[in-house]
C-alpha cells in the first residue's frame, strides 16, 4: 500500500503550508480576538487559485479530488483553523457539484441538466472569485414537528415551494459559517409536497444579498471565532430553477449514502493538533518568539512530548487511510474507518492541544502565543454537526451489532 501524496498533491500541499505559514499565521490572533471574518485570506486564496482547488479541470480549476482537498486543507489550517473550517465548507459544495454528483446514480436527463448549470457555477468561481457557505444545521421550534424531519440527528425544516419559475423558501438557520460573507449559500430545503423525503430534497443557491436574506444574533464563542457563524433567516426568498446546485433528490441520497463527506472538516482539526505539536516543540527549544528556549527536558515531560507524536502520528495514519477510501464504494468496513478516524480526530486534537500546554507550562496560556487559541479551536471538533462525537459513536456500535446480527442469523 503506498500512502505517498503524488507530485501534484505534493505541489498543492507545499503551497498550502506556504499559504498558512506566510499570509494566514500573522493575522489568525487579530481575528480571533475580534471575531472577525478573515476576507484577506480568502482574497489570498482567490489569488492562489484555491478557491477552484476542487472544480475538475475541464472547467478552469485545479481538479483536486476528496483526498486532496483534506491535504490541502490540514496545512491551511495551521495558519488559521477558522479559515481552513469555512473553507471546507465551499470545498464541499464544489465537491458534491463535481465528482461526488459524478458518481452519483441519476437519469441521463438529470446528469445533463446538472452538467449545464454546474458549469455556469464553476465558471463563476473561476473567474470571479465567488465562495460559498453551507446553511444546514437549523433550530426546530415546538409545534413544528408535523414539518420537519431528523436527519443525522438533526431536525430538517427549510421548506422550498414550487412556484413559477423557481422556488419560494422559508426557513431559519443557525450556525451559518460565513454568514454575510460568502457570495452565496448552498442551501438544502424540503419540496413542500407529499412524498418521500429522498425525492423531496433540493440543494439551492442562495444569493447572500437576495431578498428575504438576513442575518442577526451576535458572534463570540469561546473558539473559531473568525468564522462568523451567526443566525440566517429565509423569509419568501426567491430562487429561480436555474439555482440547483444539485438535481432533486440527490442531496438527500448524498447526505444519507456518502461515507466521507462528514469527514472533510476533520482535515481542519488534523492540522490544529500538528500544529500544537510542532509548537510545542519550538517553544522548548527557543523557536517561537517571546519564548526563550527551556533547560533540559526531563522523563516526564519527555514522556508527554513522546506522547503527542505518537497520537498526532496514529490519527493521521488512520485519518489518510479513511479518505484514501473515498472513491471506493461504501463497505459496512470503509463506513466504520470513516466514523473511526473522524472520532479519533476529535478526540486527539483536545488531548494534544491540552498537553502541549501542560508541557509548555503557565505561560503558554497567555494569549502572545496560540496554544490557547488552538485549545479553544480544537473544543468544536466534538459537537460539528452531521458527525458529532456522539452521533458517529452511536452510528459506529448500532452498525457493528447490525453487522454482526446479520452475519451471525441473529434476530434485531
Amino acid at each position: 500500500m503506498d500512502m505517498q501524496p503524488t507530485a501534484r498533491q505534493q505541489k498543492l500541499v507545499k503551497k498550502a503550508r506556504e499559504l498558512a505559514l506566510d499570509c494566514f499565521a500573522p493575522r489568525a490572533a487579530d481575528y480571533d480576538r475580534d471575531a472577525r471574518f478573515p476576507f484577506e485570506d480568502y482574497a489570498d486564496m482567490r489569488d492562489a487559485g484555491f478557491l477552484a482547488l476542487c472544480i475538475p479541470e475541464e472547467y478552469g480549476g485545479l481538479g483536486a479530488d476528496l483526498e486532496t482537498y483534506c491535504l490541502v486543507s490540514e496545512q491551511l489550517a495551521q495558519g488559521n483553523a477558522s479559515t481552513a473550517l469555512t473553507y471546507n465548507m465551499h470545498c464541499l459544495t464544489m465537491l458534491m457539484m463535481g465528482e461526488m454528483a459524478d458518481v452519483h446514480e441519476m437519469s441521463d436527463e438529470k446528469r445533463a441538466r446538472h452538467g449545464e448549470l454546474r458549469a455556469v457555477n464553476f465558471r463563476e468561481v473561476v473567474e470571479q472569485g465567488v465562495y460559498y457557505g453551507q446553511p444546514h444545521s437549523e433550530p426546530v421550534e415546538e409545534g413544528e414537528t408535523d414539518k420537519v424531519f431528523t436527519v443525522g440527528g438533526r431536525r430538517f425544516g427549510t421548506l422550498a415551494d414550487k412556484v413559477e419559475g423557481g422556488y419560494r423558501l422559508n426557513g431559519r438557520k443557525f450556525f451559518v459559517s460565513l454568514a454575510g460573507a460568502a457570495d452565496y449559500f448552498a442551501t438544502p430545503a424540503i419540496l413542500n409536497v407529499d412524498g418521500a423525503f429522498v425525492e423531496r430534497t433540493l440543494y439551492l443557491k442562495v444569493p447572500r444579498e437576495a431578498d428575504g436574506v438576513t442575518f442577526s444574533g451576535d458572534w463570540d464563542p469561546i473558539g473559531m471565532r473568525a468564522t462568523v457563524s451567526r443566525n440566517m433567516e429565509l423569509k419568501d426568498v426567491f430562487v429561480p430553477d436555474e439555482g440547483e446546485i444539485l438535481p432533486p433528490g440527490v442531496f438527500g441520497g448524498l447526505y444519507l449514502n456518502a461515507a466521507h463527506g462528514p469527514l472533510l472538516f476533520s482535515a481542519t482539526f488534523l492540522g490544529i493538533m500538528q500544529q500544537a505539536y510542532a509548537y510545542t516543540l519550538d517553544y522548548l527549544t527557543g523557536g517561537a518568539a517571546g519564548a526563550p528556549a527551556k533547560g533540559p527536558v526531563g522523563p516526564v515531560m519527555g514522556n508527554s512530548i513522546a506522547d503527542m507524536l505518537f497520537k498526532v502520528e496514529a490519527t493521521r495514519a488512520l485519518y489518510l487511510r479513511s479518505v484514501s477510501e473515498a472513491k471506493m464504494t461504501p463497505t459496512h468496513e470503509i463506513r466504520q474507518r470513516a466514523r473511526a478516524a473522524h472520532v479519533m480526530v476529535q478526540r486527539s486534537v483536545v488531548e494534544v492541544t491540552q498537553e502541549a500546554i501542560r508541557v509548555c507550562g503557565g505561560r503558554a496560556l497567555l494569549r502572545q502565543f496560540p496554544l490557547e487559541r488552538l485549545l479553544r479551536d480544537a473544543q468544536a471538533s466534538s459537537v460539528m454537526r452531521p458527525w458529532t462525537r456522539e452521533i458517529a459513536t452511536e452510528a459506529a456500535w448500532e452498525s457493528a451489532l447490525q453487522q454482526a446480527r446479520q452475519e451471525n442469523g441473529a434476530e434485531d
